[in-house]
């Protein structure tokens, strides 16, 4: 029975676009019913140890396995040297960029098993396969490994300096590549004429990722069907099946990608793995799944890590404070192989973010991607996004203080303006919309910044020190991709989703149904998320760069579309009227001009009850549709924070912290919070707590919990939000993204906080205890 308008209305009020709807994944995951990598088991499965090099770089001499064949339970010990026979391929990266003379950049091979270097501790050269874990582990450390040391390089200006260790034999001075953008003429020129330059080398540190869930998968191949099952958790299950089929030699259609619920990727867990490879070699030889869940200490040794970037920033402003010209010149460390993404962070990640929402005539990024012996460097929240918006930031609250200039003042005059959109940028983007000014000073306001002097004074009575600053920030989304937008009508009375994104904290089930919901007036309790099977997918871009909701959503409004299309058709038979006769509106066709009508709901249960359809009319409301492009977006914000810090111990506390944010149309205020608190902590982490150390010789000394920190909730306040909505122009939801706006924003925000409470002196993240100590005395 058709509801009446009315409870439709109220219906849409509570779960339509715009509302604070709790993530339907919640209750759940809340009651350990969620299904991770880890708690699937197969029939007759065995399970996988990696062995791993313990020598950051060598010659690997020989690897001696018979001793760990013998061992009880032992079902297999394969080296990178029968990997490699049975054909399987290199593991690729997916962003080449062209070095600053045109030349492609330098892309050793990868193979899944090291076989004549090892290049990172934790490099894996052996896979141990066994009836039990506890069997494979034994056996796994039975495996001698025989390698010659070599000299180690571990930091990435180190590592282009001239007589560093080669990684890799053919890569002189270990530059992956030497990466330019900007007229350097033009921009030598705006120095020379400046009336103020300011110079700071600045380091964003590198990031262990720390994902919840660890990395987990289990391979399968079936003789039967000629087919590769993989169960593994990641960002994408159509890009991963076209990834793993490359790197196991076969086609597409043999290969299915099965995903659970993901505890956390950030970038990390977006591209194949070494691991994988061996897992289905073993599978096929053994007829049997092979499964390999990675420990914690693993994790922090093979995980892609984060950031790693150090770079010599300069800003050139006129006599007035006016913006001139930014230049970047430094080193970004990609470890020992390529990761997913390879080299875009410090290099174009950075360039397209650089110029953030400011008028900046000029900017010129150069940068050298290095390989080290150290873990492989890749996405992660952020991208390049964060670490730009680090380095400008920081520039101009140093400039503010170096030319005797408000610092608001300073990044008021050189904001871009609304009436000068669309805006392109010196970095090539052309912003839609922004107000920049407008939202900053509502972020001032709700941040009582007129009240700081007097928070400052208090804290100066318990003999603290108190400081203020401000990270005003905008991020490039991820460019256009294909995206997947499927609705099915179930036997059931549900409609599913079947979408390309996938979930790894997200919530996009009730956003995703939150766009059905307010399209087509379905149920918000019928709705239903179908993700993670690659043989139901016939598009998808996956979830990262902040564009699920821009990429996902229009797919849906088009699909959308397409059934009201189908309907109107269907219900004209339904209500013996012509097609162009029939209205949608509020999930009902209607007559136009009568009140007679069906609901969408009623409709598809015609259809299962095999509704009679005249030839030409489609038999079902059934959508599969791929939406073609999702632009880029530009969301924006301002950030103020304020910390306190112990002269006596250097220990720095968040204790304020306000944001105000222009997402476009926020879809989902509740699960934006969420999003938005997320990445704070993960900038507050990097900017105070997070310090990766390897030795001269390369060994990962930060390896652990124990010696790796990550802040606790006791560690960050309650945060305030509020937004300042300009919809974006560029896309069908006017929504802009919000996933990684968090680092954006909290990364200069608190440095910015930390170097005002220090009196102006320059700090490099991680701010810990004792480099803030040790800053305070000079």
């Amino acid at each position: 029975m058709n509801a009446p308008f009315d409870a439709i209305k109220f219906e849409s009020m509570k779960f339509g676009i715009g509302q604070p709807v709790p993530r339907r994944e919640d209750p759940t995951l809340l009651r350990g019913q969620g299904r991770y990598t880890d708690d699937l088991s197969l029939p007759d499965q065995a399970y996988a140890v990696m062995v791993r090099s313990q020598v950051a770089h060598g010659v690997i001499k020989a690897i001696d396995t018979a001793q760990a064949k013998a061992m009880p339970g032992v079902l297999g010990v394969w080296t990178g040297a029968e990997l490699n026979a049975a054909g399987y391929g290199p593991l690729k990266t997916l962003i080449p960029v062209p070095n600053r003379d045109g030349t492609p950049m330098k892309t050793p091979t990868r193979y899944s098993l090291a076989t004549d270097k090892v290049r990172f501790v934790g490099d894996p050269v052996a896979v141990v396969v066994a009836e039990t874990v506890a069997q494979a582990k034994d056996a796994a450390e039975a495996v001698m490994l025989e390698i010659e040391a070599l000299p180690a390089v571990t930091d990435a200006r180190a590592g282009a300096e001239a007589g560093a260790p080669l990684v890799f034999d053919d890569v002189p001075g270990n530059i992956c590549l030497d990466f330019h953008y900007g007229d350097s003429a033009k921009v030598a020129e705006a120095f020379a004429a400046a009336a103020h330059v300011t110079r700071l080398r600045l380091i964003s540190n590198r990031i262990v990722v720390c994902a919840m869930e660890p990395r987990a998968a289990i391979g399968h191949y079936d003789p039967a069907t000629d087919r590769y099952t993989l169960h593994a958790g990641n960002q994408g299950a159509f890009g991963l099946k076209h990834q793993m089929a490359a790197l196991l030699g076969i086609k597409p259609a043999q290969m299915r990608i099965l995903t659970g619920n993901v505890g956390g990727s950030f970038g990390m867990k977006g591209s194949p793995y070494p691991e994988y490879a061996g897992l289905f070699h073993a599978s096929k030889l053994l007829g049997r799944p092979v499964k390999w869940t990675d420990e914690r200490s693993g994790s922090f040794l093979s995980d892609q890590h984060g950031r790693d970037h150090d770079f010599d920033a300069e800003l050139a402003l006129d006599k007035d404070g006016n913006f001139l010209a930014v230049r970047l010149n430094g080193f970004a460390n990609v470890g020992a192989y390529l990761a997913n993404v390879g080299p875009l962070m410090g290099s174009m990640g950075v360039t397209r973010n650089l110029a953030a929402i400011y008028r900046t005539p000029l900017i010129e990024v150069s940068s050298r991607i290095v390989f080290t012996n150290t873990s492989p460097v890749g996405a992660y929240r952020g991208a390049g996004r964060p670490e730009a918006n680090y380095f400008m930031e920081r520039l101009i609250d140093t400039a503010a203080r170096e030319m005797g200039i408000d610092h608001i003042a300073l990044r008021r005059r050189n904001h871009i303006r609304p009436e000068e959109m669309p805006y392109k940028t010196a970095s090539g983007t052309t912003y839609d919309s922004g107000e920049f000014t407008a939202l900053l000073d509502k972020a001032l306001q709700l941040a009582d910044v007129d009240g700081f002097a007097a928070r400052k004074a208090e804290s100066a009575r318990r003999g603290k020190l108190r400081g203020l600053g401000v990270g005003d920030y905008l991020e490039v989304t991820a460019p256009p991709q294909k995206e997947m937008g499927g609705l099915r009508f179930e036997p059931n009375g549900d409609v599913s989703i079947i979408t390309g994104t996938l979930d790894y904290g997200q919530g996009h089930w009730s956003a995703f149904a939150q766009v059905l919901h307010e399209k087509l007036g379905i149920p918000f309790e019928r709705i239903r998320l179908i993700q993670g099977d690659s043989d139901l997918l016939i598009a998808g871009g996956g979830t990262g760069g902040s564009k699920s909701i821009m990429a996902s959503g229009a797919a849906i409004v088009e699909a959308s579309d397409k059934v009201i299309d189908k309907g109107r058709q269907i219900a004209g038979v339904a209500l013996e009227a012509a097609a162009a006769d029939i209205e949608f509106k509020a999930g009902r066709f209607t007559i136009v001009g009568t009140d007679r009508g069906i609901g969408i709901m009623d409709l598809a249960e015609k259809l299962r009850g095999g509704m009679k359809l005249p030839e030409g009319v489609p038999g079902t409301l059934d959508v599969s549709h791929v939406h073609e492009a999702a632009p880029s977006a530009f969301p924006n914000g301002a950030h103020v924070a304020e910390v306190e810090v112990d002269p006596d111990t250097g220990t720095v506390a968040v204790v304020k912290y306000t944001m105000v944010s222009d997402f476009g149309t926020v879809i989902n205020p509740l699960l934006v919070e969420g999003q938005s608190h997320g990445g704070v902590v993960q900038g507050i982490a990097q900017a105070l707590f997070e310090r990766t150390v390897y030795s001269e010789d390369g060994q990962f000394l930060t390896g652990s919990f124990t010696d790796y920190a990550l802040p606790r909730a006791s560690d960050v306040p309650f945060f305030q939000m509020a937004y300042h909505a300009v919809p974006a122009r560029t896309n069908v939801l006017g929504a802009k993204g919000c996933g990684e706006a968090g680092c954006a924003g909290s990364l200069p925000s608190v440095m910015n906080a930390l170097v005002d409470a220090l009196g102006g002196r320059h700090i490099d993240m991680p701010a810990t205890p004792e480099r803030v100590w040790e800053a305070l005395r000079g």
